[in-house]
């Protein structure tokens, strides 16, 4: 048996590339054409959740916190993982420590406006999970905050 123009179909079309290549476009235009407009419908439907407007929360921010001892600030560099210590002052004076953030990534370490800072400790920016940041705030406003390196 055999097909009619096989060998030299081939020939011609190989010549003729820019050709086949439009036709090929062309068919691919057509399908997108007849399936585009039921899938519209479908996607008017059906709304994909990316679609709807709904705020989504973001999972790191940035927590800038007060460190107590100036001096160990100065050994911190952005991207080095901390943990953030808390000591609580009592009545009779001890401090009982508790640690307040695990594996914190310090984003970046501000420059000191005078030497009053030296005597209040030193401000480092900590990227960390939405509720950790809140621990943070709330630490930082009634003890104060020593880092460890991890």
């Amino acid at each position: 048996m055999r097909v009619r123009g096989g060998r030299h179909g081939l020939r011609r079309l190989v010549r003729h590339r820019r050709r086949a290549v439009a036709a090929g476009l062309a068919v691919t235009a057509a399908a997108l054409v007849a399936t585009g407009p039921r899938d519209v419908q479908r996607a008017q439907a059906h709304p994909a959740p990316a679609a709807r407007n709904e705020p989504r929360a973001v999972e790191l921010v940035a927590a800038p916190v007060r460190i107590a001892d100036a001096a160990t600030v100065r050994l911190l560099r952005p991207g080095d993982r901390v943990d953030v210590v808390a000591a609580d002052g009592t009545a009779t004076g001890g401090a009982v420590p508790r640690v307040v953030a695990k594996g914190a990534r310090v984003t970046k370490i501000p420059e000191a406006a005078g030497d009053s800072a030296a005597e209040s400790g030193a401000l480092v920016v900590f990227s960390v999970p939405r509720t950790t940041a809140a621990r943070l705030a709330g630490a930082g406003a009634t003890a104060r905050l020593a880092v460890t390196l991890c």
